[in-house]
């Protein structure tokens, strides 16, 4: 390798590891702290239901650039594994949908400090024929129209007030659901006439829902902060996954399903 090369690859992981945040040991482009020992062993990730088809992608991926790691995902509302987090649930890296939720962790030890991966925005799903002829915000307030919510204390609740809010709409959901792909599965079983999902859970639905763009100033938009855990089993895999969800191939995955930049 000539030494005009390898200095534009040290310029590279610098780049890369000031893009992160990070004032650890430098990374590769893969995430990979370089001159670190491979990571082994089971990792366990607690990550927000809204990431579930993009974090399945990034553990394979993971998996497949350290074969001696088995990814273990365990998704849910943000706010429920906060709470378990916290009660002790053995896990070693957390991916919040929620700031708020990651401040709780990090309040109680349970995590050092964390890093923001991503952002998202909100939109009203509605069943492909669209029953109920729901084109804005407007019409989730009509007498008759049934809608899904996430429940309050759950970041894509807490986000769809907001937007209610902006709008200066009283919204009554015929349900509250415990995340967002439980909205989301009312949807696409037409059991609902339309719910209130993130823009990345309508791309992961396809056909089988159809999304209504809400307007960028009435909308709410959602930071997601990821942490190794202080309690975690496997802490140099946890380190390793984080670096990697941070890292340019990670971002590269999640910016394919829709999510915006940290």
């Amino acid at each position: 390798m000539s030494w005009v090369a390898r200095v534009a690859g040290a310029v590279a992981v610098a780049t890369l590891v000031a893009g992160c945040g990070s004032a650890a040991e430098p990374r590769s482009a893969s995430g990979t702290a370089t001159g670190s020992p491979a990571v082994t062993g089971t990792l366990t990730v607690f990550a927000a239901a809204s990431l579930t088809e993009t974090f399945r992608t990034l553990a394979e991926k993971f998996e497949d650039s350290h074969p001696g790691v088995s990814v273990k995902l365990n998704f849910g509302a943000s706010s429920a594994l906060a709470l378990q987090i916290d009660q002790g649930a053995p896990a070693d890296v957390f991916a919040s949908a929620s700031v708020t939720n990651m401040t709780q962790v990090i309040e109680a030890k349970a995590a050092a400090r964390s890093s923001v991966f991503a952002r998202n925005v909100l939109q009203i799903a509605v069943p492909p024929a669209n029953p109920a002829a729901v084109t804005g915000l407007s019409d989730l307030a009509r007498p008759g129209v049934k809608v899904a919510l996430c429940q309050r204390q759950v970041p894509c609740g807490a986000a769809a007030q907001q937007v209610f809010d902006h709008a200066g709409l009283t919204v009554t959901p015929v349900t509250l659901e415990q995340d967002v792909k439980s909205v989301l599965t009312k949807v696409e079983t037409d059991e609902v006439d339309a719910g209130l999902v993130y823009l990345t859970d309508v791309r992961a639905a396809g056909a089988k829902v159809r999304g209504i763009r809400i307007p960028d100033a009435l909308n709410a938009s959602t930071e997601y902060p990821i942490a190794t855990l202080t309690r975690a089993a496997n802490p140099a895999a946890a380190a390793a996954f984080v670096a990697y969800v941070l890292s340019g191939a990670g971002q590269a995955v999640l910016s394919a399903a829709g999510f915006g930049t940290p």
